[in-house]
């Protein structure tokens, strides 16, 4: 059988030829080449868990159509809404070099894409490579309009690990058979948690393990003694998952698209917005064996699906009618297997993490409860003590604007953000145990559209602390336009005398999971000038208002400064 890799290697070679163009305007003669995608947003009918009901999607695809480039290659994406709903895409992990106007998040980068309207998403990607996706950053359409973005190196550039006979794409998401939209703004309305979601899925289909999904499951077919590269991205909407596949190991070699030192688990935890690479190896008697994806529950007031979705790891030659293996999953709040698997994340090569800093932020992350206003509380005041639920850094919760933040720096447009993101929170106490989580004591955000400006060139730390004022939770903290080293995690309140930091070979990440009732310290040079979200992944927290925005002011010349608007940028 012909190796996939090498079958795919030539086609891109072959499209490269018929479609690409050589990127002359910016001098360039390295022969990068030029990506053309045309992305339809429409709905379509799809029927699982026994109901029927239409979602969006991106060409009527779930998941939808895999990005293909390479590295340095330029990717010019054509996206038209043929829906009635808002929609924009976000390029997720990719870090924009001057190109900010295209990140894709709803009112921070640019204004929604309305139904009918279309918007040209035109970036490179830029001395990166590895395991991307991309999705939908606006209400909770990301649900099901998401799909894979992979930029493979340079020609003649090889992994860093022994060639895999195939690869395989394993995107992890959850369904739910409620409409996203009203979903979302039920969830909001009530002022109370989301319900659980009706199933996970891998590659779009549930399992075995729900009703009417027996034949509604993904496989993959392997050689026995053959090694496989499975890039696994997490594109769920508001839960942490554990992936193992039964009776055999996985040895991580690349995480959120930078290349990591081999570590061998039997299990990972991978949270929503999170990429890992692993290798599997077909050295297993032949059986079919389960692939496993379940919840991993680190919030103890919250409620999860405890179903697991299934995937099969099968090899040739299985009798059709064999039965599987179960995959062994850690324990749903096994904080210690998720450690274990960051612990052995470290960067391929020693790398030159700056000491000296020039901006440091110590930020609270977590939720909130706000003291119930309305006329009708036994509608929207659902949560304890008869509240409402929130999130926040540093006490904020983020308001989204009218108009995108982006649009208004640049234009210097009054009155639509302020400058005041606070570096510390407004009072310091046990955040992890001594933090308060009854309503009459003060459980209460603010409320505000803040923004943190840092010098071009800025050496930045950020402490993220988790909170326990409702309850500890693990964090999935996404930062766009940038990837960070993680120098520094731990249990407990950050303290600066007894943390220890890896300043050697930290991993270079893009969403960090903060861990449940401890910290994590990131640290990034402020090189990328532009409007920077930084939020959680788990859309309820985004929703709830856990976010803020980062503005890298320009530094010196055009290559260190943000370049003018497209004309087709949308209008809100």
């Amino acid at each position: 059988m012909a190796n996939l890799i090498t079958l795919f290697s030539l086609w891109l070679s072959m499209m490269s030829t018929i479609y690409s163009v050589k990127l002359i305007a910016n001098g360039s003669t390295k022969g990068e080449s030029t990506r053309f995608y045309d992305f339809k947003v429409q709905t379509k009918r799809v029927t699982k868990l026994c109901n029927s009901k239409d979602i969006v999607t991106i060409n009527g695809m779930f998941p939808g159509p895999v990005v293909y480039a390479q590295e340095d290659d330029r990717i010019i994406v054509k996206v038209t809404n043929m829906t009635p709903f808002n929609v924009t895409i976000h390029w997720h992990g990719v870090r924009q070099r001057l190109s900010c106007w295209y990140d894709g998040a709803s009112l921070i980068t640019q204004c929604p894409i309305q139904s009918g309207q279309s918007f040209t998403y035109n970036f490179t990607v830029v001395q990166q490579k590895g395991t991307f996706f991309w999705h939908a950053h606006i209400s909770w359409l990301r649900g099901t309009v998401y799909g894979a973005m992979i930029v493979y190196p340079k020609t003649g550039v090889p992994y860093p690990f022994n060639f895999p006979y195939q690869e395989h794409i394993i995107i992890l998401g959850e369904y739910w058979l409620q409409d996203l939209q009203q979903l979302e703004n039920a969830t909001i309305a009530s002022g109370g948690p989301p319900p659980i979601t009706d199933a996970y899925t891998i590659n779009g289909h549930p399992g075995p393990n729900y009703n009417c999904s027996t034949n509604d499951v993904y496989q993959i077919d392997v050689i026995p003694g053959k090694t496989y590269l499975l890039r696994l991205i997490n594109a769920g909407l508001n839960t942490e998952n554990f992936f193992a596949i039964a009776n055999h190991n996985l040895t991580i070699v690349e995480a959120d698209a930078e290349y990591t030192k081999p570590f061998t688990t039997n299990t990972v935890m991978i949270g929503p917005g999170q990429t890992l690479n692993v290798l599997v190896s077909a050295n297993q008697p032949v059986g079919k064996y389960s692939m496993g994806v379940a919840p991993y529950e680190s919030g103890r007031m919250i409620i999860y699906q405890n179903v697991s979705a299934i995937a099969y790891f099968n090899y040739i030659g299985t009798p059709a009618d064999s039965l599987s293996l179960p995959a062994k999953l850690p324990k749903l709040d096994d904080e210690l297997a998720v450690k274990t698997v960051m612990d052995g994340l470290r960067s391929l090569n020693r790398v030159n993490v700056f000491k000296e800093i020039d901006k440091n932020l110590f930020v609270t992350i977590g939720l909130n409860v706000q003291k119930c206003h309305s006329k009708k509380p036994k509608q929207n005041c659902q949560f304890m003590h008869n509240g409402v639920m929130a999130a926040s850094m540093n006490n904020i919760s983020f308001v989204d604007p009218n108009i995108s933040i982006l649009e208004a720096y640049y234009k210097k447009i009054k009155e639509i953000y302020t400058e005041d993101f606070p570096d510390t929170p407004p009072k310091f106490y046990d955040f992890v145990n001594g933090a308060p989580n009854n309503i009459p004591y003060d459980t209460q955000s603010l409320n505000g559209t803040r923004t943190k400006v840092l010098k071009y060139g800025s050496r930045v730390q950020v402490i993220l602390q988790d909170t326990r004022i409702v309850t500890t939770e693990n964090h999935p903290m996404h930062f766009h336009g940038y990837s960070f080293y993680v120098v520094g995690y731990g249990t407990g309140n950050y303290n600066p005398l007894a943390a220890q930091f890896n300043l050697v070979d930290p991993p270079y990440m893009n969403t960090i999971g903060v861990p449940s009732g401890g910290w994590a310290a990131i640290r990034f040079v402020a090189d990328n000038p532009g409007v920077w979200y930084m939020h959680c992944h788990l859309d309820i927290h985004k929703s709830w208002g856990l976010g803020m925005v980062f503005i890298v002011n320009n530094g010196k010349g055009e290559l260190e400064s943000l370049p003018h608007p497209p004309p087709d940028l949308p209008q809100c």
